[in-house]
């Protein structure tokens, strides 16, 4: 069909050819053409237009209002309607109806404060069926608001004659609703009594008729709302002349062109003022036809146009004096069509352009609607010369009318025309070519393809043939065509093309007669092109408020791959400090900014690749407003009797909000405070006020003025006019001091006053020469106080005289003389860089630069006064920014850094006037630091199918300094939970998703996410609440696992973890099978191990006992097997430190190094496997948690943070000891070195099986249990240890709890330090035996021995310190160890006397022996 196609377009170019008409391209872009080739099917242009379209309306809620439409076509068109973009169902509308004109009426409008359904945008869409869709342009139907005063009328009185204004100010929407009355009767308007838009009334030239009560009215439909009544009285004329003042000044407006413009002005005063007005300092007189003066003496100017524009000033004059107040007008211009769209013939695989041109002010923006629906630019569809629609291979479906619809802040409109794609005529009869042959692409770009072929074998030569080459994206049925520029040309270049895109081509050969036969399509793909985003056209910046800028932007045209987003950079003009925002869309307002300030803005995109370039800076300045401070430095200077001069400064630059336009005077007497009067003046910064009363005490402020209005005045500063004028009649006497101050072509002279005020001083002479202060003479004013005199000659002896004068004459002069200074030429040899710049970081933030300088002399000592500059930016293209500094030294110390960032750096030297250049660049990149923001965009979502299972989602945080090695979720029932109270899954690496299971049905969650690097976790993020679905059959295999307490915690195993764990039943299977069964085979080699050495000789146990005692006499127990022998021991001390257990719950994740338990049910079984993971299991759940960590509920409860011991402290005797901090309830009982029951003699001691035989303990019971530790019988047994000591057997049964009291007393009423042992040493230390895997039972076969015989409650153990302790080439997972607390003496010695009789003199044995010596070497090593 394409094929087909092809060649009826061909046949209808040769016709064209042939018969001298134009080209088709060309004369589908001329419009209003009735035939485009003779043979084509012509079909003519259908006028469908629209006669009427609705404009804006304001009402009243329960009127009825009219939208009105018309429009026109041969075929009566089907007319609908849209509201705020969404087609109105008019069928089952009871208020809203269409008319057979196609207006749409809406009866009893509704409105109110929470329901404004018929406010709004309205815009009526007319089709015809077969032909297409036209839309009007858009309406805003406006409702006023309920009737609200934002001010009332006041009483106030005024002179006969004068002008009196009583404000009545509501919402703009209902300003024309209001009217007045007088004394409950209607005022009636008049050339003398005029109504403001605002709703203010004015009344000039006052008479006795117009004392009275007044009101104002809101009548907008129900019932009319009244407004407070205010009383005019009307004062006789004054006998003394009063000053003037307005009452109402001009404010500035905008204005819609073809609107009224309204500037009040009312001044009072007597004699009674005369109003005039000025625009652009211009005289307004009669002349201008549509200035008219109204009431009062405001302004009305009708049908405003562009050129009434400027500045407008009311002028009020009473032959006495003249104030002035100035307004802006500004005029807004709606869009209007420069040049409309034309009507296009055109054939299809043609290229078309419709042209619309528009103006307006503000600027408008154009988009394309095509039958009703909006063009969205593609491929295809592009907007070119900003405004003009450009359609690339047209197809038939493209037929129809396409509207331009401009639109700025005050209006819209639309223009169309329409597209008719024609059919072609068959080609006229003749021999056609036949295909080409062997089309090839000989050269392949990334945006243009060359094709060659050979002529067609029904004509060999070629020579009157032309070629159309027709190409389209594959897959696309869009096809564009390319001809040969001349005939027998054979090959063409088809150009913008998109990179890394297949094309297909195909040529199509013709003659006379037509198109011939089509080659067979060719598949070409361009060359990727792995390029940068070019700059973002079309940039744009407004002020759209006084403290915020919108800036706009188009898509880059250039760059492979999608724009992922854009940075929006900004900066104060005048500063170096540049932000960045980062931007999804085209456009961003920034707020925040100052006011009346220039800012420049740039924009860089960013694809795949990275930033591309910048945009040129766009330069705006922020919108005026009142200043925000006073002026500054107000002094009075008093003149004579009767005036005074104000001098002043402008406010501080920064608060200015806009171009000062005057300032505002106002006085009063300090014995009248309530009697103001007040002056305007323009922008000099001094004012003379005269008039006024002799030795009378008067107070000034004064206020700066802008377009917007008057800012803060000053504090009121008085001063007293002199009773008598000053003397006049005798010449100045000589000035107080004269100084000079000589440069090399200057002198700057300063002096005071003459010390006689009472003198009039009119100004100064100043007369200088070289050697004479009479060859030039210069008179300055008499306030200045210093002069530089320019122009002089180097090295030049020069004598100033000075002389104070007045009307009479000068006076006496002061002389004074000077040398100006020599004319120095700076060294024109260039400096050196400096060399050798490195760059050494120091932290997160701070790197520290060095160099040399080749300048100086081999020490390197700077003895001149040369500087040097460091400046340095970010390492990526976008930044074209500098931050500089200054350095007297041979380094400098960069600080506020970003982490992670890398940095370059260069330095020059100053001397001087002379610089050099910029050295080599050094390079570095800050350090990592913990994440400052927490990961972003929380969501969380049920899996499909799994009720209690659901996904947790996130994005990384914006502040990640560095890179994300994992993420915690911390999720809890109860949001406001202690966070150690929270179930904790962890994250590896840096995936955004997880999945949590075995949640509870129809419960609500909280999630809280915190991201970790390298250095540490970030903040959490804000909480996240998810409710699970309730149940809806089974839930899954099997039923929820039976709760088991709040203090349930399961191995360290993640194949029990019941959340989150990606652990199927059969792994799990596997993974308990495989722990019992090297439990089992543990407990078999321990057994066995254990047997072999109890057959020992006899003086080998003897030997073995004696090393079991201590040197002082006292026992030393020892927590190892009986007869295995243990390793050399090496504990490295430097890396052990004492801390306290906090008794709270918060898990620190800077101290807590290994997790203490809460109860016997947290003491894990420790599997070999997990040896890799001991350098995570020494770290806190927070800080940095394995993969293989708790996900139950119970499981994850606040850990303790451990005790770190330094061994530096401890005394040679024992081998690892912990010094506890002796209960509250005993405060006097101390323990030292040698006592019977030795704090520093603690025990390693590995338990068999961690779980309790009892039940759980509640935190009451464990709170009570304080007092009754020591003193309370056990009716339970607990096994004390797996390992064996020097005993040969000992009967179970006095296998007491013995340290279950000790571990309950230290978890409810002591500190105890918790020794930590961390191997990173080469030597030996103590095999730690496997301890069983959970569910293994406690044979009381097995020999054991308690640390303490101590009795205690049938409670189990709340608190099990533990111990990481290494072997050769190896970690190992943190054991339990067990420090006791030190018993009452009288148990401590019935306790040894009990134990002592275990031991018989034959149980020991050579192993013991050498033990004992290790433990020696050991002891010297921690001591030395």
């Amino acid at each position: 069909m394409a094929a087909g196609r092809a060649r009826r377009l061909l046949g209808s170019l040769w016709i064209a050819l042939i018969l001298g008409q134009p080209d088709p391209a060309g004369a589908a872009a001329r419009s209003g053409s009735q035939s485009l080739l003779t043979g084509s099917l012509v079909r003519t242009f259908t006028p469908f237009y629209f006669l009427v379209e609705p404009m804006d309306i304001l009402s009243v809620r329960g009127a009825s209002v009219i939208m009105n439409c018309s429009a026109y076509c041969e075929t009566s068109p089907k007319i609908e309607w849209k509201k705020d973009g969404t087609l109105l169902n008019l069928v089952s509308d009871d208020r809203r109806q269409l008319l057979p004109d196609g207006s749409l009426l809406i009866n009893s409008v509704v409105h109110s404060k929470h329901n404004k359904p018929d406010e709004g945008y309205y815009q009526c869409v007319a089709t015809v069926e077969s032909l297409g869709t036209i839309v009007s342009r858009t309406a805003k139907l406006t409702v006023a608001g309920l009737p609200r005063f934002t001010s009332q009328p006041e009483s106030s009185s005024v002179y006969k004659g004068n002008s009196a204004i009583l404000n009545c100010e509501v919402n703009v929407d209902l300003a024309p609703f209001v009217r007045w009355e007088q004394d409950r009767q209607p005022v009636f308007l008049d050339d003398r009594v005029f109504k403001l838009p605002s709703g203010a009334l004015i009344i000039s030239n006052a008479t006795d008729m117009d004392g009275g009560l007044y009101r104002c009215i809101i009548e907008s439909g129900g019932t009319p709302k009244y407004s407070d009544e205010a009383e005019l009285k009307i004062l006789p004329d004054p006998e003394v002349p009063q000053n003037l003042m307005f009452v109402r000044q001009p404010s500035s407006l905008t204005k819609v062109t073809g609107q009224s413009a309204v500037f009040p002005c009312v001044a009072v005063g007597f004699p009674a003022p005369y109003i005039r007005w000025t625009r652009n300092e211009e005289l307004i007189t009669e002349g201008y036809e549509r200035f008219l003066l109204l009431a009062g003496g405001s302004l009305e100017i009708s049908d405003v146009t562009e050129e009434d524009v400027g500045t407008y000033t009311c002028i009020a004059d009473n032959g006495n004096e003249t104030i002035e107040a100035q307004a802006e007008l500004t005029v807004q211009v709606p869009p209007e069509f420069l040049k409309q769209p034309a009507n296009i013939y055109a054939h299809e695989s043609m290229d078309i352009v419709f042209e619309c041109e528009v103006t307006g002010k503000p600027t408008p923006t154009v988009k394309w609607v095509k039958n009703g629906d909006m063009v969205i630019p593609s491929d295809y569809f592009k907007i070119v010369k900003e405004h003009n629609l450009q359609v690339l291979g047209l197809v038939k479906s493209d037929e129809g009318f396409y509207q331009c619809i401009a639109e700025n802040d005050v209006g819209n409109a639309q223009a169309g025309a329409q597209l008719i794609i024609l059919d072609l005529a068959p080609a006229t009869t003749g021999p056609l070519p036949s295909a080409p042959r062997d089309v090839v692409a000989t050269l392949v770009s990334t945006r243009f393809i060359r094709l060659t072929w050979r002529t067609p074998v029904s004509d060999p030569q070629g020579d009157n043939l032309t070629y159309s080459i027709f190409y389209t994206k594959e897959g696309i049925n869009r096809e564009r065509v390319e001809n040969t520029s001349r005939p027998g040309e054979t090959q063409v270049t088809i150009q913008n093309l998109m990179p890394e895109t297949v094309y297909v081509f195909r040529v199509v050969a013709q003659n006379k007669h037509g198109p011939g036969e089509s080659s067979v399509p060719l598949k070409v793909a361009t060359q990727p092109e792995v390029q940068l985003p070019g700059p973002a056209p079309n940039i744009r910046a407004y002020a759209s408020s006084p403290t915020s800028v919108t800036v706009t932007w188009e898509t880059p045209l250039s760059g492979n791959g999608e724009i992922q987003n854009y940075k929006l950079y900004y900066m104060e003009k005048g500063q170096d400090t540049e932000q960045d925002v980062d931007v999804g869309g085209l456009s961003y307002t920034i707020n925040g900014l100052k006011k009346y300030t220039e800012y420049s803005f740039r924009v860089v995109a960013y694809n795949k690749h990275g930033p591309g370039v910048s945009t040129q800076d766009v330069v705006v300045r922020t919108l005026s407003d009142v200043p925000s401070a006073p002026p500054q430095n107000l002094t009075l200077e008093v003149r004579n009797s009767k005036s005074i001069m104000l001098h002043w400064q402008p406010p501080p630059a920064g608060t200015h909000s806009g171009q000062i336009t005057g300032y505002k005077i106002r006085y009063r007497k300090v014995s009248r405070k309530s009697d103001v009067t007040e002056s305007i003046g323009g922008t000099q910064l001094f004012q003379l006020i005269e008039g006024l009363e002799r030795g009378t005490e008067y107070s000034f402020r004064v206020a700066a003025l802008t377009v917007n209005g008057t800012g803060p005045a000053t504090d009121w500063i008085s001063a007293e006019t002199f009773e008598s004028d000053l003397d006049e009649t005798r010449v100045p006497e000589v000035p107080s001091s004269l100084h000079v101050r000589p440069l090399v072509t200057s002198i700057v002279v300063s002096w005071t006053p003459p010390e006689n005020q009472n003198i009039v001083v009119r100004g100064y002479a100043i007369g200088y020469g070289i050697g004479s202060p009479h060859a030039q003479t210069i008179k300055v004013d008499y306030k200045q106080r210093y002069y530089t005199i320019e122009n002089l000659d180097p090295s030049s002896h020069y004598v100033i005289t000075l002389k104070a004068f007045n009307n009479v004459g000068e006076g006496i002069p002061l002389y004074e003389s000077a040398v100006t200074r020599p004319h120095s030429v700076p060294d024109p040899s260039p400096m050196m860089p400096p060399v050798g710049v490195q760059a050494s970081i120091l932290s997160h933030d701070t790197i520290r630069i060095t160099w040399a300088d080749n300048s100086l002399p081999k020490n390197q000592k700077i003895t001149d006064a040369r500087y040097y500059t460091v400046r340095w930016k970010t390492n990526i293209p976008a930044n074209t920014k500098y931050k500089t500094a200054n350095a007297t030294t041979l380094s400098y110390l960069v600080t506020g850094l970003k982490p992670n960032t890398l940095y370059e750096f260069s330095v020059m030297v100053t001397k001087g006037r002379r610089s050099s250049t910029w050295s080599m660049t050094a390079h570095g990149t800050t350090f990592e630091l913990v994440p400052t923001s927490p990961p972003k965009d929380v969501t969380v979502v049920s899996k499909e199918g799994k009720p209690r299972t659901i996904i947790v989602n996130w994005q990384p945080p914006s502040e990640a300094n560095g890179k994300i090695t994992g993420y915690i979720i911390y999720y809890s029932t109860d949001v406001n939970a202690e966070i150690h109270d929270w179930v904790i899954e962890p994250v590896v690496g840096n995936r955004l998703t997880h999945q949590i299971q075995e949640l509870t049905l129809d419960t609500p969650y909280y999630f809280k996410i915190q991201a970790r690097n390298s250095k540490g976790m970030g903040p959490m993020s804000e909480a996240v609440q998810f409710r699970t679905p309730k149940a809806s059959g089974s839930a899954g295999k099997g039923s929820r696992p039976v709760d088991i307490g709040p203090d349930y915690k399961p191995p360290l195993g993640g194949s029990n973890s019941p959340h989150g764990s990606p652990t199927s039943p059969l792994d799990s299977n596997m993974l308990l099978v495989i722990i019992v069964s090297v439990g089992v085979i543990t407990i078999v080699i321990v057994v066995i191990v254990a047997v072999f050495c109890t057959r020992r000789t006899t003086s080998h146990q003897k030997k073995k006992r004696a090393a079991c005692k201590s040197v002082n006499g006292s026992h030393k127990y020892k927590g190892n097997s009986k007869d295995v022998k243990p390793p050399d021991l090496w504990i490295h001390h430097e890396r052990l430190e004492l801390k306290p257990i906090d008794k709270s719950p918060d898990p620190n994740p800077i101290m807590t190094d290994t997790p203490i338990p809460r109860n016997s049910q947290d003491i894990t079984p420790v599997d070999n496997s997990m040896d890799s993971n001991i350098h995570q299991r020494r770290n806190s759940y927070r800080g940095h948690e394995s993969e293989d960590s708790m996900s139950t509920l119970a499981g994850r409860r606040g850990m303790r943070p451990k005790m770190m011991m330094p061994f530096d402290s401890q005394p040679p005797q024992p081998v690892i000891s912990a010094h506890p901090i002796h209960s509250l309830d005993n405060p006097h009982h101390h323990f030292h070195s040698g006592s019977l029951a030795s704090p520093t003699r603690s025990y390693l001691h590995h338990q068999v099986n961690p779980w309790p035989i009892g039940t759980s303990m509640s935190h009451s019971d464990r709170a009570n249990s304080t007092e009754s530790v020591r003193n309370t019988p056990s009716t339970d047994t607990m096994p004390a240890s797996s390992s064996q000591t020097c005993a040969d057997h000992q009967d179970p049964e006095s296998a007491t709890g013995s340290y279950l009291a000790n571990a309950q007393e230290e978890d409810s009423a002591q500190n105890l330090p918790t020794a930590h042992v961390r191997p990173s040493h080469p030597l030996k230390s103590f095999a730690v035996p496997a301890v069983p895997p959970a569910g293994s039972t406690y044979d009381p076969a097995l020999p054991s021995t308690p640390l303490l015989t101590q009795q205690a409650p049938n409670h189990p153990v709340h608190s099990v310190k533990t111990a990481s302790i290494g072997t050769l080439g190896r970690t190992r997972p943190p054991m339990p160890v067990v420090v006791p607390s030190a018993p009452d003496v009288q148990e401590t010695t019935r306790m040894l006397e009990d134990s002592e009789g275990n031991y018989e003199p034959d149980e020991l044995t050579k192993e013991m022996a050498h033990l004992e010596g290790l433990m020696k070497d050991l002891n010297a090593i921690t001591t030395a």
